[in-house]
């Protein structure tokens, strides 16, 4: 509580003073050069802009004092540096009292470029992801965690569980679903056995782009990861019936075959194209415009309450009529509302199955307790991958 009344009576002390208006002179008819109809000069908008500027250098230090007191009072209680729940609470109560004119988005990749300079000075977080750079994993990752992380690309999905397994890194973030071409069966089989944690989920939007390089003429090759390719196989018939197709290991490899051969094009992330200065021929070349992954975020430690939580776990069950139905009759009867059920094979038992659940709610509130007790004595084998703070695109 002291901490509470500290930062808010600074907070109050903080509030910017009102800025001088340039003297205003009377009204010609005609706006001048420079000048615009309010009477304010270019000049005087640009000296009011550098004054706010200044001021937000000197609130953004304080910020970061505070944030550096918080870390060591972290580390002393031996909590996590990075904690999704009050990133999030952050996050809201910025966006609800935002009047405008910069958007909820806008104002959401500020703060959260802030906050990763803050927990920087505490400690740099080291993320796995699945790379290379410029993939859209990669984006993922520096859309969670920021800028100031250190990102560490990996080779494979199952390298990301080992580089937190080993730590190699404090938090890893994985594909594990996409709305049109569904679930990432790896990720789930490494989900079973790992003793990390689900912490949070990503919510990606998939915005393909046709790229090639500035010299490129009409180009007689397009490559991209198969994926990739498959997504925009409507726009590629349309468009470009006469292009060979070539599937590569990423959509960041395509990029830099593109960048290196005049004759070809590549699908990316408009990332990519930067990253390899491509020219952007065509953006959101997808078929289905809301298309979108799912990236879990793993750690090594539970999460607590959001208040708008979901809940992953893994459960199997006896082979015998009835025994899927009853047991999603427990979630039923708690009002529980579970938004994805897959089944995958059992590795070690040909023709049997694992079920993958996601609902909402968190493992610790009272109906979902109940219901996981009660399944619990029904399953052979029951395991809950994490409770954390559900996705928003």
């Amino acid at each position: 509580m002291t901490v509470k009344k500290a930062a808010t009576s600074q907070a109050t002390s903080l509030k910017e003073k009102p800025l001088k208006e340039t003297p205003r002179r009377a009204r010609s008819g005609k706006a001048k050069p420079g000048r615009a109809r309010t009477g304010a000069t270019l000049e005087g908008l640009r000296g009011r802009i550098d004054a706010i500027n200044l001021h937000l250098v000197e609130l953004f230090n304080r910020r970061a004092r505070l944030a550096q007191e918080i870390g060591r009072l972290k580390h002393a209680d031996g909590a996590p540096i990075y904690q999704p729940v009050r990133e999030r609470q952050v996050l809201e109560r910025v966006v609800e009292h935002n009047p405008g004119p910069l958007s909820a988005d806008h104002l959401r990749r500020i703060f959260q470029e802030l906050i990763s300079a803050c927990t920087a000075l505490e400690h740099v977080i080291r993320v796995a992801y699945l790379g290379p750079e410029h993939t859209y994993s990669h984006e993922a990752a520096r859309n969670r965690f920021g800028a100031s992380a250190a990102f560490a690309p990996q080779s494979s999905i199952a390298a990301v569980f080992q580089a937190l397994e080993n730590d190699r890194a404090d938090y890893g973030v994985v594909p594990v679903e996409n709305s049109t071409e569904g679930s990432v069966s790896l990720t789930l089989d490494l989900l079973i056995d790992t003793p990390l944690h689900i912490l949070g989920e990503i919510l990606l939007p998939i915005r393909h782009a046709l790229m090639a390089r500035a010299d490129a003429g009409a180009f007689s090759r397009i490559v991209s990861h198969q994926q990739s390719l498959g997504q925009c196989r409507n726009y590629l018939a349309a468009n470009y019936p006469n292009c060979e197709l070539e599937a590569v290991a990423s959509n960041s490899l395509a990029a830099k075959l593109a960048a290196a051969d005049a004759g070809a094009a590549a699908i990316a992330s408009v990332a990519a194209a930067r990253a390899n200065d491509l020219n952007v021929i065509a953006e959101n070349i997808q078929d289905v415009a809301q298309n979108t992954t799912r990236f879990l975020v793993l750690g090594r430690e539970a999460m607590a309450r959001s208040g708008a939580d979901k809940t992953s776990l893994v459960f199997a069950l006896p082979e015998r009529a009835g025994a899927l139905h009853g047991a999603l009759t427990l979630f039923a009867r708690n009002r529980i509302n579970l938004t994805m059920i897959q089944s995958r094979p059992q590795r070690e038992r040909p023709w049997a199955y694992v079920f993958f659940v996601d609902l909402q709610g968190h493992r610790e509130d009272a109906k979902v307790r109940r219901a996981l007790s009660a399944l619990e004595q029904r399953a052979l084998f029951l395991k809950v991958l994490g409770s954390y703070p559900e996705g928003r695109t």
